[in-house]
């Protein structure tokens, strides 16, 4: 059972790890969860952030879509498992995933990336997919589960879809999330509102910006956490 407060992923998308702990320290109590990837992996303190983040009682997502040669994948899952990351994310095929699932530890979950939010149809023609958003979604969710992953980032848009086919244990992250009030980003083409995400089934919620560009960042991650326990009140 995933507590409700749990559902709420704050992303740490920004410069420093010192302004990284600035917004945790702002945040409080109102976030439980945080993502940290790439662009605080470039910046000194990355993994001084993630034990900081574990000593004060956080739950961490590590979002860095590994993507290599498996034994590689399996060395730097083996790496955060052992730092106490809850969550990672990985790229690949059947073997990479494999090799990702077997390679974790402790509470450490590994979740396969679907379709990126920043991709639309247009794009996949473009890569040259021969199909729609949803049905790679689907198929990758497939695959991922019988690599023995443990869920998938997916879109709001399609989870509904993949809760229709796929067990209930497996997890379902959803980014490109963004509240009603909260403009539409040039980068983020597949989004969906917390209500909207929670109700077609999403088990997480991973939202960056509108939490930390708002005038109060705390209240904006409280205004999320109510809609969130109202749309699982109405999922139930």
């Amino acid at each position: 059972m995933i507590a409700a407060q749990d559902r709420l992923i704050a992303a740490l998308d920004v410069p420093t790890a010192a302004d990284a702990r600035q917004l945790v320290a702002t945040l409080g109590d109102a976030v439980h969860f945080y993502k940290i990837g790439l662009e605080l992996l470039m910046a000194p303190g990355f993994f001084e952030l993630l034990a900081a983040l574990k000593d004060q009682g956080k739950k961490v997502f590590v979002d860095l879509k590994f993507f290599d040669i498996p034994e590689t994948v399996a060395r730097a899952v083996r790496n955060l498992s052992e730092r106490g990351a809850d969550f990672c994310t990985i790229h690949g095929n059947q073997s990479i995933m494999e090799a990702a699932a077997k390679a974790k530890s402790g509470n450490t979950r590994v979740l396969a990336v679907t379709a990126l939010t920043s991709l639309d149809q247009g794009d996949l023609d473009d890569l040259g997919f021969q199909c729609n958003v949803a049905e790679l979604v689907l198929s990758r969710a497939r695959r991922a589960l019988a690599a023995g992953c443990d869920g998938v980032v997916s879109s709001g848009l399609e989870v509904e879809k993949l809760r229709a086919e796929a067990p209930r244990e497996l997890i379902c992250v959803t980014p490109g999330i963004r509240p009603v009030e909260n403009r539409v980003e040039a980068d983020q083409k597949r989004i969906m509102t917390p209500s909207a995400a929670i109700r077609a089934g999403a088990d997480y919620l991973v939202i960056g910006r509108p939490i930390r560009d708002a005038a109060d960042p705390r209240a904006m991650a409280q205004q999320i956490q109510a809609e969130i326990v109202a749309a699982l009140g109405a999922r139930a």
